[in-house]
């Protein structure tokens, strides 16, 4: 059984040969598989608005709806380090409202830290929940709940201005107190200079091998949806594998070969021809 690694340990591993590893769940079902593998951490992300409640983006998720997600998988995941997702709305109003839901998220899910998106414009967001005693990790590039200012899903930081703002975000985050920082949707050079710029982890989605840890929405990893993002490798083709099942399924009761003599109970009841 795996230990479960911690804020200090993840610290630890800036410029190390292990590469931190951590996939999304968002039930108790898959958070139990994520368990029994190898890999490190759990991002409950607010993008469960598109995986698991069919939005188009991830804006429209709520707290509530992360606590309820959330603490069922940190129940199927005791020995996996568990990040509850900040949505949008729950701490860009004011300070003492992020800490507030901040504290609610924490308290109420049970999760190992918090994630926030945002850098210079939320370091004194993320430094009050850090002083509140709040583990947070940042996230910068390519934050979807904002890709409406940035007209879509689109990789950031392609010009020298953009990557000097996004090193800047990340020089933020750190300075805040963030142990850890997502860098999503950026050009491979500029994550290699922010993560050799800085001294706290980066996490890298659409950033290249460079970053000191990786992330991938379980969904895309595993081939359940068609169409995945170029920074996605399928490591499975479950999308084919469950169709087929459920085809397979519809076949054989239409056959009559399921259920069979093996997955029926097949107790003799004597006089059963009596009853009325």
């Amino acid at each position: 059984m795996k230990k479960k690694i911690t804020v200090p340990e993840i610290r630890a591993c800036k410029g190390g040969d292990k590469v931190i590893t951590m996939v999304t769940s968002y039930d108790y079902t898959s958070a139990k598989l994520v368990d029994e593998s190898d890999v490190d951490m759990i991002l409950v992300g607010d993008s469960l608005g598109m995986t698991m409640l069919g939005y188009h983006g991830t804006v429209g998720v709520t707290l509530d709806d992360m606590i309820y997600h959330t603490s069922h998988v940190v129940k199927g995941a005791p020995n996996t380090f568990v990040i509850g997702d900040m949505p949008f709305g729950s701490y860009n109003v004011s300070t003492e409202e992020a800490v507030r839901n901040a504290n609610k998220l924490f308290m109420e899910s049970g999760c190992d830290c918090i994630k926030l998106e945002g850098g210079a414009d939320m370091a004194p967001i993320i430094k009050a929940i850090v002083k509140a005693g709040i583990p947070v990790s940042g996230h910068i590039g390519l934050t979807p709940q904002t890709m409406a200012m940035m007209g879509g899903f689109k990789v950031q930081g392609k010009s020298l201005q953009a990557a000097q703002e996004i090193l800047d975000a990340a020089r933020a985050v750190e300075e805040a107190g963030a142990f850890m920082v997502v860098l999503e949707g950026i050009p491979t050079m500029l994550a290699d200079v922010i993560t050799k710029k800085i001294s706290i982890p980066t996490m890298g989605i659409g950033a290249g091998a460079v970053c000191d840890m990786q992330v991938l929405v379980a969904q895309d990893m595993l081939g359940m949806n068609d169409w995945v993002p170029k920074f996605v490798k399928k490591f499975a083709d479950l999308h084919t594998v469950v169709i087929g099942a459920y085809n397979d399924f519809v076949k054989e009761c239409n056959a009559r070969t399921f259920p069979n003599h093996d997955t029926q109970y097949n107790a003799v009841i004597e006089g059963i021809e009596n009853l009325k």
